[in-house]
């Protein structure tokens, strides 16, 4: 018998398989781990999990030499030498964590705000927020206010969900796919198991990206657009739309607030807000009488357009007619958008009419009966088959807010959300933002020995819910939610190291840093921010941010800096979950979560970081951790996992939940339910009932089903916002028309940027400098066989990239006489590097880039100190500065979007000039002494690594 080749792959290479769920990126794909002899021999594609389904990229594969990674640390540690030396002793878990109770005790008996608490790309940050509401500082957050804040905050407030964790394209069904800015690390293997989809059934497939990689490589079209001109090319597609008169009014009309009455009386603390009854339900123009009515009245024709006079005199208009007047003005026309975005107004053109002509001329009809949520039967759901999907390219730009919004009102006015052949929402979304809690964290909100009021994070309705005192000043280290950015939902990570060292708007005395290299890739000046690190106050002596908590798995260059370091174990050793009260591993069909588990034991003395964080709380006698007696409610995370409930029944995993095990969403909890999760191959899963799965937004079948799982107590059906009454209220406040009234530094720029319609605006650091003298962009991305920085030292991942050259387009080349192999300084505003170029011919002309978090600082990692990544690897961050530059206001503002803070990565622009060849790039940084057991002197797959 001829063997099944099949077959002979799914082999076991070990003694036993172990199912567990994969962390080299964040699609959390599901894995089969083999083991053999107690070591891990080879991981592989679980095929039966819903969000691979086999299978694997090249970091999945790799984990194997993550997990067996030389940069491992080894044991808890505390500085002995100079911050930055990297000159630590080895020391007791026990001491460790007195150490650490005795810091963290303090400023929680003092001054709790003085402990910040920042998170890198943790999964845990239900449990992580959490922790910090009950120590009772406002100081925390995650990674998204430097990764992906715009994506996030500006699908929330527009249609309750957005693109990445929270909703995906319909791959089945979609007829054209337009990608805005991903690259290719992010949600890499259901992408491209998408892609795929779409070649095989003959979609059209749009990348619009300055740089052709990955994704944009594969393509049928690829617009390679200028840096920062996303939200321009958007615009120009929707005057084209409302020209040809291909919008989708029944949606709109039934879905989004495009009918709801705008007040227009210019000069009154109520002008461009929605006119409301005494019961607060917004007013409509009826369209037969032409008399303001409640919406939802039985009967009435809501209208798009008209001019009605309300009984008090006021004189209102429908948002969308304010829509229309905005976008179909010339100024967003193709000719007049094609300088500025670097694409032919041909091209532009074409974009729009290939999105209607497939929107509604091959309109997608699933027979599916299903209802409302205003009891209207529907015989079954009408498609628009375009999707849409981005990432970052759009979110890393001072201008990234408006620039999503205008691409999810783009979906809207087409008719394409949560739709078959559409973008769809994926459970535990969509989500009125109004749902979202307001953040937490004014003066009265906490106090020494105090949980928080609430949680930290969410969304504020109106300036009245900013974080500031009765002077205005922000109440938060990183400034989040004050008028500085007043929509941050992810705070600003990378101010805190900045403002902390600056003492504004106060000191810190804590710093507690978890998964977070703020001393490399993960800041911005990241000179600036070393020499913040080590600076002392010359009257006293003491470094400006007096003691560090430092928790990660491997030798990063941050552990350099800190004073106490607590090691985590690699994502084999340990339990995590992956929730539905975080990111889960939805799909739009079915509500899954997910978790990891020890696979093997660690071999070193390292305990998981939730593990060690719950052991904090209790030490600390922190509420939600301890019982009435001070002693400790969670044995370890494992425990949390199962016992911990946010609210009654509802607790981190949906899954295998009740005394039996038989309930999922709600339910009591189940002493057995990671062992069930692992037999189930470590993830769960519940199919949303057939007339629930579209529509989720207006349906009820799917708004019951939210209820019974425990996303809501009550159904939240959600009506798109594509005026946005909060950001008016803000313009109102900077007018001087509405309290609290805005700072007036604040107001210029408030008035130019919180417009309620979406705009564009020219990226700040673009504006500010001389686009003569500095006349290219800078932008970095991320290859498909790195993620952030750690998989960058890992032992077969470096054998795709050991260095990064600076890619130069052509054009720029031949201008300067550049080839392959030579050196260029590239200057911005803020400062210099020294690298070595590459061309390219697949870039936007006025485009330089490189790969991100490749270089490395010499002594970090375990790498060797002469190691390619040292030596010629660089960062682009030496040439980015947190602040924007002077204005001659006396104000240095953060280089974030002036709504969400989010860091503007991409706004960067520069000059090349030929440099002499050199061995180092520069800036070059003497190696740091390395905190981790001898290094071998090569890695060999199947071999034992120890000292």
């Amino acid at each position: 018998m001829k063997p099944d080749p099949q077959l002979d792959l799914s082999k076991p290479v070990g003694d036993e398989i172990r199912k567990t769920t994969c962390y080299m990126c964040a699609c959390r794909c599901g894995i089969d781990v083999h083991i053999k002899d107690g070591k891990i021999r080879y991981i592989e594609g679980n095929r039966d999990h819903p969000v691979n389904r086999g299978v694997l990229c090249a970091k999945g594969s790799a984990g194997i030499m993550q997990h067996y990674a030389p940069a491992r640390l080894r044991a808890p540690l505390k500085r002995v030498g100079p911050r930055g030396s990297g000159e630590f002793k080895e020391i007791s878990w026990d001491e460790a964590l007195e150490t650490a109770t005795e810091w963290l005790g303090t400023v929680r008996q003092s001054d709790p705000k003085k402990l910040a608490f920042f998170t890198g790309r943790d999964q845990s940050q239900s449990l992580t927020g959490f922790w910090a509401q009950q120590f009772g500082t406002p100081n925390y957050a995650a990674h998204g206010g430097f990764c992906s804040v715009n994506m996030a905050a500006a699908g929330i407030m527009t249609i309750g969900g957005a693109f990445w964790e929270f909703g995906a394209p319909d791959w089945e069904r979609t007829k054209l796919f337009v990608m805005f800015g991903v690259a290719e690390d992010h949600d890499s293997n259901p992408l491209k198991m998408g892609i795929a989809k779409l070649k095989k059934n003959g979609a059209r497939f749009v990348s619009v990206n300055p740089v052709r990689t990955g994704y944009s490589a594969v393509a049928d079209n690829w617009i390679g657009i200028r840096p920062g001109t996303d939200g321009l090319l958007i615009l120009a597609v929707v005057h084209e739309l409302l020209k040809a008169r291909k919008i989708d009014v029944d949606y709109l009309v039934r879905y989004s607030n495009a009918t709801w009455l705008v007040i227009d009386a210019p000069g009154t603390s109520e002008h461009g807000l929605f006119a409301r009854n005494k019961d607060g339900t917004p007013l409509v123009f009826e369209s037969v009488t032409e008399h303001a009515v409640p919406l939802g009245t039985k009967g009435a024709r809501a209208a798009l357009s008209g001019r009605v006079q309300l009984e008090d005199g006021r004189f209102c208009v429908p948002s969308f007619q304010l829509l229309a007047e905005k976008y179909l003005d010339p100024r967003y026309s193709p000719e007049n958008v094609a300088t500025e975005t670097g694409i032919s107004a041909e091209t532009i053109r074409g974009l729009a009419a290939e999105i209607a002509r497939v929107a509604f001329d091959e309109e997608i009809f699933l027979d599916q009966p299903w209802t409302d949520m205003n009891g209207q039967k529907h015989q079954g759901f009408v498609g628009r088959p375009v999707s849409f999907h981005a990432m970052r390219g759009l979110s890393a730009h001072s201008n990234g807010f408006q620039t999503t919004r205008a691409l999810h009102m783009l979906q809207v006015l087409i008719g394409a959300v949560d739709c078959p052949g559409g973008f769809r929402y994926e459970p535990p979304y969509p989500k009125p933002f109004q749902s979202h809690p307001k953040p937490h964290g004014k003066a009265e909100h906490f106090g020494s020995n105090q949980p928080l009021s609430g949680p930290h994070l969410g969304f504020p309705r109106g300036p009245e819910d900013l974080l500031v005192d009765e002077d205005g000043k922000p109440t938060r280290i990183d400034k989040a939610f004050s008028w500085d950015a007043p929509f941050s939902a992810h705070g600003l990570m990378h101010m805190v190291i900045p403002n902390a060292y600056a003492g504004d708007p106060y000191p810190v005395d804590v710093m507690f840093l978890y998964m977070a290299n703020m001393a490399w890739n993960s800041s911005m000046n990241t000179a600036g921010v070393i020499k913040m690190l080590e600076d002392k106050d010359p009257e006293t002596g003491e470094y400006r941010i007096p003691k560090i908590i430092y928790s990660d798995a491997y030798a990063s260059e941050m552990v350099a800096y800190a004073d106490l370091i607590l090691p985590d174990t690699t994502y084999l050793e340990r339990h995590d979950c992956i929730s539905l009260l975080d990111r889960p591993i939805s799909e739009p069909d079915a509500v899954q979560d997910a978790i990891r588990w020890p696979v093997v034991e660690p071999d070193r003395d390292v305990r998981g970081f939730q593990t060690v964080l719950i052991d904090l709380g209790a030490r600390l006698g922190l509420p939600g951790f301890v019982d009435s007696r001070k002693k400790p409610l969670y044995k370890d995370y494992a425990d949390y996992i199962v016992n911990h409930e946010r609210r009654p029944g509802i607790g981190p995993l949906a899954g295998f939940r009740g005394p039996n095990g038989d309930r999922a969403g709600r339910g009591a909890a189940n002493p057995d339910q990671l062992k069930r999760y692992i037999e189930n191959g470590s993830f769960f899963s519940a199919h949303i009932p057939l007339e629930a799965q579209f529509m989720k937004h207006a349906n009820r079948a799917y708004q019951n089903f939210a209820v019974r799982m425990g996303f809501f107590d009550t159904p939240q059906p959600v009506t798109f916002e594509l005026y946005q009454e909060a950001l008016q209220k803000f313009r109102l406040s900077a007018e001087g028309l509405r309290e609290p009234f805005a700072p007036r530094t604040h107001c210029k720029r408030i008035l130019e940027t919180f417009d309620p319609l979406p705009l564009w605006y020219r990226p700040f650091e673009e504006a500010m400098v001389d686009r003569t003298e500095y006349p290219l962009h800078a932008i970095t991305q991320r290859p498909a066989a790195m993620y952030h920085s750690w998989g960058s030292m890992n032992a077969w991942l470096r054998q795709i990239h050991t260095k990064n050259p600076l890619y130069v387009p052509g054009p720029i080349c031949d201008q300067h006489d550049l080839k392959d192999g030579d050196w260029v300084w590239v200057i911005s505003h803020h400062g210099r590097i020294k690298v070595e170029i590459a061309r390219t011919e697949a870039a936007n002309m006025h485009t330089l880039w490189t790969w991100n978090a490749i270089g490395k600082r010499s002594g970090s990692w375990a790498l060797d100190r002469d190691a390619p990544e040292a030596k010629k690897g660089f960062l682009m961050n030496h040439l980015i500065n947190e602040l924007l530059p002077p204005k001659g206001d006396g104000m240095r503002w953060s280089n974030s979007d002036p709504i969400t803070g989010q860091a503007a990565w991409y706004d960067l622009r520069v000059r090349i000039e030929k440099a002499e060849p050199g061995e180092f790039s520069q800036p070059y940084f003497p190696p740091v002494s390395e905190p981790v057991a001898e290094r071998p002197e090569e890695l060999r797959y199947g071999q034992e690594w120890s000292k």
